[in-house]
């Protein structure tokens, strides 16, 4: 994974995650996805929070959690168990194994959750700056390049992700799970930033069939990424700024309220009685 690059002033240094805060996120996860094998990996939690952060409603906790982890309720005190009791035995379904895992994975959230909205509100003007969103990604490909030869021969025939692929999949996922937050706009210039945004960020979502170039974590690591990948990648990260703005700028979607005329009092009352409105519900 990608290292903690920056700690804006607005957070204290306690707030952001480490490299061993990531790896017990993992760690969670792991042990999930050995009970319910549809829990993803991080980089795709990466993607969808950054999602969830920049969508135009605010989503409640139990239903971003319920939609990415599977988990029935997140917000209830009472964990569900691995087999709950109105579930059989053979049906599989998502849970935290215990209250201690549950608040270890929510302290953990919510401090990367605080770091990437941080992030995605302070006004920066390069990639470079170290108060910049940062996706926590893994380059697969190119840490199977480091393995020995005898090692890395068992993922020949596998297909490995691109760099920053799962990342992108897990924020079009959020996209698609709640396509009613993420209808165009009608002003046409605000509708145009949201569809050349979002097209950004599924330009990331395709493989990397160029010849690998760099590699996108050490300057002294095996080439794995080409260079249109990786410049994509920074404009799928400018994208994500540019749909953060959107959405805090034009606010939250205001519905439309249809009231009925109402009748004359001459007419037929609407409420079937067969009377006149004036005789009836109009009185």
């Amino acid at each position: 994974m990608t290292t903690n690059p920056s700690k804006p002033d607005a957070l204290t240094t306690s707030a952001f995650l480490e490299a061993e805060d990531f790896d017990a996120i993992d760690a969670i996860l792991d042990e999930m996805r050995s009970r319910y094998d549809e829990t993803p990996q991080w980089e795709f939690c990466e993607g969808f929070m950054a999602a969830v952060i920049c969508s135009r409603r605010t989503i409640p906790a139990s239903e971003y959690l319920q939609a990415l982890l599977g988990v029935e309720d997140a917000e209830d005190t009472e964990i569900l168990a691995s087999t709950p009791s109105d579930q059989s035995p053979d049906e599989e379904a998502s849970s935290f194994a215990d209250a201690a895992q549950k608040a270890r994975f929510m302290e953990l959230w919510l401090r990367r959750w605080e770091e990437v909205r941080s992030s995605l509100d302070e006004e920066v003007d390069t990639l470079e700056d170290e108060r910049c969103y940062h996706p926590e990604v893994t380059d697969i490909r190119g840490a199977i390049a480091e393995m020995p030869e005898e090692e890395s021969a068992a993922f020949k025939d596998e297909a490995l992700p691109a760099f920053a692929q799962v990342w992108a999949l897990g924020f079009m996922f959020a996209v698609e799970y709640w396509p009613e937050d993420w209808v165009a706009p009608r002003d046409k210039d605000a509708a145009k930033w949201l569809d050349g945004a979002l097209q950004a960020i599924v330009a990331m979502t395709e493989d990397d069939e160029a010849e690998p170039e760099v590699s996108p974590m050490s300057e002294d690591g095996p080439p794995s990424v080409s260079i249109a990948r990786l410049n994509a990648f920074g404009e799928a990260i400018w994208a994500v700024y540019d749909l953060r703005e959107l959405w805090k700028t034009l606010g939250a979607r205001v519905e439309t309220v249809r009231v009925e005329a109402t009748p004359g009092r001459n007419d037929i009352c609407p409420c079937g009685s067969g009377k006149k409105y004036k005789k009836c519900c109009g009185k």
